[in-house]
């Protein structure tokens, strides 16, 4: 059901509820018949007239009195008697409740249409944007009043995801830590906790971090963020097969054929590649590899943390979906790579099977597939499957 049909169906039910009690006594009409004025008027004197006759018999009032008081009544009876006759309601009963639905049909409507539709509400309620500036505000006037009311668990980890939000990860820390209790039975917040710590820590994911993450999956063994995390600590430490053996359980329970699948995989090639493991995708032909250097402009290298990831990706021109993905942790620079058949996104859809491939670097604080603000990124290249001694520079920040 849509916005105007939600609100046209009550507006149309309150309006016929409307009618239906201000027009009840024309659509019920009384069963007896109305009462004429002619008929009311001789009743009121004919009360007169005995009240009359009664004192003139009882002696309070003689008879030339009684006479005189006895045609002045049948003067005035003859009078109020004598206009048309009417009932109690005047006028016709239909042409009154005609009139009074158009009435109020016209004076709904036209307040509607002079006050504005619901439609052009919500259009301009839409129309009016969320600001950062708006967002950060809100978190603001949010900590403050946390500050009041210390002993709000629950409201100390909201404030600690909304700071999370906003990358602010120094704050986010400190309201996870105020959260207390609260978030120790909630393996998502467990997970987010460890994330912070280990992003102010520059990655490292030793002491508290992975003991907050061991804790998640004990609540939750298949909770994706705390796999994602125990896998890049593991790939971080240089237990390759551990980060294998968990980013794999975190792959079975990622839609295939979407970007976040094919980050992963790309993820466990590496770490396989790096580990000496066996490797599930084909063995790559000879000469089908693209090669090169990765070099860091000058004014971008303060913007290098311990941690961030760096991504190789090759993609069929034109085309969004990556066929191969190599991830490695930023070092010095220039950084040589290689991409081959070993680091395919889709085992069936190896890069050997491509005459050319458009290649792009980017730097990303959280390895993840989906393209960040912040992250460090260069022009993309088209070059010939089999290339060596391609050039890739980084001198852009993704805004």
């Amino acid at each position: 059901m849509n916005l105007v049909t939600s609100f046209l169906i009550p507006a149309f039910l309150l309006l016929v509820l409307v009618l239906v009690l201000v027009l009840r006594p024309f659509i019920f009409p009384a069963k007896s018949a109305a009462t004429s004025r002619r008929q009311m008027n001789a009743a009121i004197y004919r009360e007169e007239l005995d009240k009359l006759e009664a004192e003139h018999q009882a002696g309070v009032i003689n008879s030339v009195d009684y006479e005189i008081a006895h045609a002045e009544m049948r003067q005035r009876l003859f009078q109020d008697t004598i206009v048309e006759d009417d009932r109690e309601v005047a006028g016709s009963t239909k042409k009154t409740a005609i009139g009074l639905c158009i009435f109020i049909v016209v004076l709904s409507s036209g307040l509607y249409f002079s006050l504005g539709d619901v439609v052009r509400v919500a259009q301009k309620n839409s129309e009016t944007p969320v600001t950062q500036e708006g967002v950060e505000k809100m978190v603001a006037e949010f900590a403050i009043k946390m500050e009041k009311d210390p002993s709000n668990l629950k409201g100390w980890a909201m404030l600690a995801r909304s700071y999370r939000i906003l990358g602010r990860n120094e704050d986010a820390a400190k309201a996870y830590a105020r959260a207390g209790d609260f978030i120790n039975s909630d393996p998502q917040l467990l997970a987010d906790y460890a994330d912070v710590l280990a992003t102010n820590a520059d990655g490292n994911f030793a002491g508290k971090p992975l003991q907050l993450i061991n804790q998640a999956l004990k609540l939750d063994p298949d909770n994706l963020m705390a796999l994602w995390l125990s896998g890049t600590a593991a790939y971080s430490s240089g237990n390759y097969k551990a980060a294998v053996q968990t980013w794999e359980k975190l792959a079975k329970q990622i839609p295939a054929d979407t970007d976040e699948a094919r980050a992963i995989q790309g993820s466990i090639a590496e770490a396989r590649s790096k580990g000496g493991l066996s490797s599930q995708a084909p063995t790559s032909v000879a000469g089908k590899s693209i090669s090169g250097k990765i070099e860091l402009a000058p004014d971008l290298k303060s913007k290098i943390k311990s941690g961030d990831i760096v991504m190789v990706i090759a993609r069929k021109p034109g085309e969004r979906m990556p066929v191969a993905v190599l991830k490695v942790a930023a070092s010095d620079f220039p950084m040589i790579f290689t991409l081959n058949d070993s680091l395919a996104m889709n085992p069936s859809a190896p890069l050997s099977q491509l005459s050319e491939a458009s290649i792009e670097v980017r730097i990303s604080k959280t390895g993840m597939a989906k393209p960040e603000m912040g992250d460090l990124i260069s022009s993309a290249q088209t070059v010939k499957v089999g290339a060596s001694n391609v050039r890739l520079l980084i001198d852009q920040v993704r805004q």
